[in-house]
């Protein structure tokens, strides 16, 4: 009853729920008016070298790019291909992912790409913002000095990132009413300007698109999409977000937020053609289009929205971290959730790592000019990834294979041109979002593929050959009770096979007598918000195998989940009641727990080949630096004991070594023992039959 409820306010619109899209989603592809036509005109070599053909043909590709892509490829399919109502290129991928093994690589790409782009995003946002005050005559002497711009963004910077602990409900409580404002004031402002040039709507006919990729009057050719394409690049993020504000609040805000953004756009384009062949100094066309009395606010107003423009990609970037650590393409990270759902979470780890690299990013460009050179390139091998995913999805729906490919071809081709306009970029500072993208996969593939390697290692017991050991164990007197409940997690568990290292530690290591043994494998679902079990006896009332089922949106907090199995399983007879003669609690019937967790180390691993070892020990250097197994199991206020095994077997194996024989003592000068003087391998033997003898 409870999940229902929750997915069906998740699919509703409301009114708060509105405002809070607004403030949340819309950030990113919300602020592009300030500066899309500028880099579009500046592309041409200012306004003296413009057409009325390129400004319609302009405004035409900005309209349909906007409908193309983020219209109908985002808002009308993707946000259909919801997880139970999370969005985000791995929620997309965990529900094709049985199609295809090799659909991991374009989630990881994507995934890599738009985190990078994440970094990136509040960079160029806040600067490009702060510049704008350059512009405020009271304030354009002390904003001259592009140090004072670089420290006052790395202040907000600062403020923005401290506020995500919050959770972006808070935020959205702030920026949405905000947001309200800005995007009203875009369609009223481009509404009027557009009033002195009617012929701007004309772009909404897709011949002056088309027209002006082929035109001579396009001097940049097929790469003035890489300015166009500035106008969509918050789309990825808008369905990364899905989780946090609901498809219907979506699909209801949408409409109004594009209307007053194509409206920005027309009344940009309706003062460029009046103003065509003139020499303006490379004034921003956003700006220049205001009243000169309002300017002083409207500068103000696109400050507060160019700052709200980088929250779409950091609470996007803490639901694709979440979502990968649970598809085991990251590693543990300690996530908070501090809203009112599960769809609103905070990840400190990445939190900061999105600050200081975005700080550095602010640092090494200083101008918002340079680090526009590079905005974009990322987010369009995303949206390319995305389309692969969606292919599948589509294909899984029911819809005819040529049909799914024809339709996802399409996209991939319009996008394939924006990658190709963009990968000019790279020389001009993409190559810093590329080799963060790149670090981010190199991390991805590590943990993946150690996974897989440990797999390969690890050699499992079937439980019923020590069962008697285990009854035998419980029931001997002679050795002290270690726990009433011992819980092993194991992530390896396939029915009543386990891992030798687990049963190793029960009868070998320190024999661990225990009324019950409990062995837990969690499982990930790619449902977010599944909460199940399922529990097998063995025939037995002291062996019980748990198997956990919870979404990949779920806090793993197990000794809760534990707490209500057991009660389940003592209230159904299949375990005897667990008396405690001493407790705070009257009548406690429920025993203590001790929870314990087997880690494997690779130490020489001799037959591994040079390339698995070198993923293994980079892995165990990348595990120092993030949560422990107690924290994410939610294990730090229980009784835990910790226990480490070697990965590869052979590793524990008898090392040959023979006995000394009398008389035949090697010379060792200074510590070293003389080679010349050991003996051959038939000598030892001789020697050791002869000594038998005596």
């Amino acid at each position: 009853m409870g999940k229902t409820a929750h997915n069906k306010s998740f699919n509703k619109a409301t009114k708060a729920g509105f405002i809070i899209a607004l403030g949340v989603v819309y950030g990113d592809i919300g602020t592009s008016p300030l500066y899309t036509m500028q880099s579009i005109v500046e592309g041409q070599g200012g306004l003296a070298h413009i057409s009325e053909d390129f400004i319609l043909g302009a405004v035409s590709l900005i309209i349909w790019t906007l409908t193309l892509i983020t219209t109908v490829k985002y808002v009308l399919i993707a946000l259909n291909a919801d997880n139970h109502h999370e969005g985000g290129i791995f929620s997309l991928f965990t529900l094709v992912r049985k199609m295809a093994k090799w659909l991991i690589v374009p989630a990881m790409i994507g995934g890599a790409t738009l985190l990078s782009d994440g970094a990136l995003t509040p960079a160029v946002t806040v600067t490009s913002a702060i510049e704008g005050l350059k512009g405020v005559p009271s304030l354009a002497e002390l904003y001259s000095n592009q140090n004072i711009v670089v420290i006052t963004t790395l202040i907000i910077l600062a403020i923005l990132f401290l506020i995500q602990r919050f959770g972006t409900g808070f935020v959205g409580k702030i920026f949405g009413p905000v947001m309200f404002i800005w995007f009203g004031f875009l369609g009223v402002t481009g509404l009027l300007n557009s009033f002195a040039n009617l012929a701007i709507f004309k772009a909404i006919n897709p011949y002056y698109a088309i027209h002006l990729l082929f035109s001579t009057e396009n001097k940049a050719g097929l790469f003035v999409l890489g300015s166009i394409f500035l106008a969509t690049t918050g789309a990825e993020a808008l369905y990364s977000d899905l989780g946090h504000v609901g498809k219907g609040n979506i699909h209801v805000s949408w409409p109004f937020v594009k209307i007053c953004i194509v409206l920005s756009y027309c009344g940009q384009g309706a003062w460029l053609i009046a103003h065509r062949g003139s020499d303006l100094g490379g004034l921003n066309p956003f700006f220049a289009i205001l009243p000169t009395n309002i300017m002083l606010y409207s500068v103000i107003l696109a400050t507060f929205a160019s700052i709200i423009a980088s929250q779409s990609l950091i609470s996007g970037s803490f639901t694709l971290v979440s979502e990968a650590i649970r598809l085991k393409l990251l590693p543990m990270l300690k996530i908070y959730y501090p809203g009112q759902t599960l769809g609103q979470l905070y990840i400190p780890a990445v939190n900061l790592a999105l600050w200081i690299t975005t700080s550095c990013i602010v640092l090494y460009f200083k101008t918002s000019a340079h680090m526009e050179a590079a905005y974009g390139l990322a987010i369009t091998v995303t949206m390319l990834m995305t389309s692969i995913l969606l292919s599948y999805y589509l294909i899984q729906r029911g819809l005819p294979k040529w049909l799914a490919y024809g339709i996802m071809s399409f996209f991939i081709l319009i996008e394939g041109m924006f990658f190709i306009a963009s990968a000019v970029k790279f020389l001009h500072g993409g190559y810093v979002v590329v080799i963060i993208a790149l670090l981010i996969m190199f991390v991805m593939f590590i943990w993946h593929h150690g996974n897989a390697i440990v797999f390969k290692y690890i050699k499992s017991l079937n439980l019923n050959d020590y069962k008697h050991q285990l009854k035998a164990l419980r029931d001997d007197p002679t050795i002290d009770l270690y726990q009433t409940n011992v819980v092993y997690l194991t992530s390896r568990m396939d029915h009543e096979w386990i891992d030798r290292s687990v049963l190793y530690s029960i009868l070998d290591k320190r024999p661990k007598r225990a009324k019950v043994y409990w062995f837990v494998n969690v499982k990930v679902t790619d449902e977010p918000y599944t909460a199940e079990y399922k529990v097998d006896m063995m025939g037995t009332d002291y062996i019980v195998r748990v198997v956990i089922y919870l979404g990949f949106r779920m806090r793993q907090e197990i000794p809760r989940y534990l707490r209500t199995i057991v009660t389940d399983l003592m209230e159904s007879g299949r375990i005897p009641m667990q008396h405690q003669d001493y407790s705070i609690t009257p009548g406690r019937k429920v025993g203590d727990f001790r929870f314990v967790v087997i880690e494997e180390k690779l130490t020489n691993a001799r037959q591994m080949n040079d390339f698995d070892r070198f993923v293994l020990l980079t892995k165990a250097t990348i595990k120092k630096f993030t949560s422990s197994p107690m924290r994410w199991f939610g294990l730090q206020f229980s009784e835990v004991t910790m226990e480490t095994v070697p990965l590869v077997l052979s590793d524990v194996r008898n090392l040959e070594i023979h006995e000394r024989i009398p008389g035949a003592e090697p010379v060792v000068t200074e510590g070293v023992p003389s080679t010349t003087s050991e003996l051959k391998p038939s000598e030892v033997h001789q020697a050791l039959k002869a000594q038998e003898k005596n």
